[in-house]
């Protein structure tokens, strides 16, 4: 009998294991820590399953790239968070965080499933998404429950299914603007929520930075997400159309930090990736002019925020390194001076 022929996980693959150990270390700090705070019963449950959910992952994607023979990233380990450090958060803002995390966790997930072409992989990414959807469910009636969770504006039935018939349904600089379709209000409701995280989590970890540089650095992000908040909620007042609430009034005074620099650091630029990505996918269905230079011009200064903060991190060392292709040029170019010798 012929060997079973050995299939090797291709790079997307080998990405999206990296990229979710990533996460997963990064959110059992998160989770460990709030742990020793939530007092709501149903919050804590919905954070042990998270817990439960993120450490068996970890465990997962050890065994696969071990047995690719690809190094275990370092991550993040207990070293970044200090579970005994008070509070920094109240509950509700938990429960508010580990849902916009769960909505970061799927579109990962689905990605993974979509690039994953290898069976064991294949099954395993599917199963991320099943349990997570399941705890999207959970995460999502428990808000509801609890009424902390903001709608996103209704709108009135059209009579009729109608057309588009003249090019003033893209004006948006000049002439009268046509009202946003339900697409548009969805994209900017929702990337209005993320926004609030990233607000309350800045303001938070303002608090408690130990480096002068990554104080700034955060600071300057919450004016940049302050920024974004208000030109969406503009939009929206026009429109006569409600806003998401804020989340910064459920940061405690805590000047004492439950993680390290770098752990905050990667939190910040983990979020402002996902936010480019997120702006990115509203200005493919944006038809109107002045919402897609909107995207455009709040996108590059999330772009260019997220660079400094890059350089930032590679000054500290704090930021790992994604597994990459062989350096062929570096190759050759040591092969030939070995025969030039």
């Amino acid at each position: 009998m012929e060997p079973t022929p050995i299939i090797r996980l291709t790079a997307p693959e080998i990405s999206s294991l990296w990229t979710q150990y990533m996460f997963d270390t990064m959110s059992i700090c998160f989770l460990k820590y709030a742990l020793e705070h939530i007092e709501d019963q149903d919050i804590r449950d919905i954070y042990k399953q998270s817990l439960e959910i993120a450490e068996g992952h970890v465990e997962h994607v050890k065994k696969f790239l071990k047995d690719e023979k690809f190094p275990i990233p370092q991550g993040f380990t207990d070293e970044d968070v200090n579970i005994k450090a008070p509070r920094l958060f109240q509950d509700p803002f938990y429960l508010y965080y580990i849902y916009i995390m769960i909505l970061q966790g799927l579109t990962g997930y689905a990605l993974a499933v979509s690039t994953s072409i290898r069976a064991d992989l294949r099954q395993y990414n599917m199963s991320c998404n099943t349990e997570t959807m399941l705890l999207f469910e959970k995460t999502i009636d428990t808000m509801l429950t609890k009424g902390i969770y903001s709608r996103p504006p209704i709108i009135a039935p059209a009579e009729a299914v109608d057309f588009v018939k003249h090019q003033s349904f893209l004006t948006g600089w000049f002439g009268d603007r046509r009202p946003l379709t339900s697409l548009e209000i969805g994209d900017i409701t929702f990337n209005m929520n993320k926004m609030h995280l990233h607000i309350a989590l800045k303001v938070g970890f303002s608090q408690v930075a130990v480096s002068d540089k990554v104080r700034k650095y955060i600071n300057r992000g919450t004016e940049i997400s302050t920024k974004h908040i208000a030109a969406f909620e503009k939009i929206f007042r026009e429109e006569k159309l409600n806003s998401p609430v804020s989340w910064q009034s459920y940061v405690t005074s805590s000047t004492t930090s439950p993680f390290s620099d770098k752990w905050m650091m990667y939190q910040i630029q983990l979020s402002t990736q996902a936010a480019i990505a997120f702006y990115g996918a509203a200005l493919s269905v944006t038809a109107r002019r002045d919402l897609g230079e909107k995207y455009i011009a709040l996108t590059i200064e999330l772009l260019r925020y997220a660079e400094d903060g890059a350089n930032l991190m590679i000054d500290n060392g704090w930021l790992e390194e994604p597994p990459k292709a062989s350096d062929r040029r570096t190759l050759a170019k040591g092969k030939k001076e070995g025969m030039d010798s």
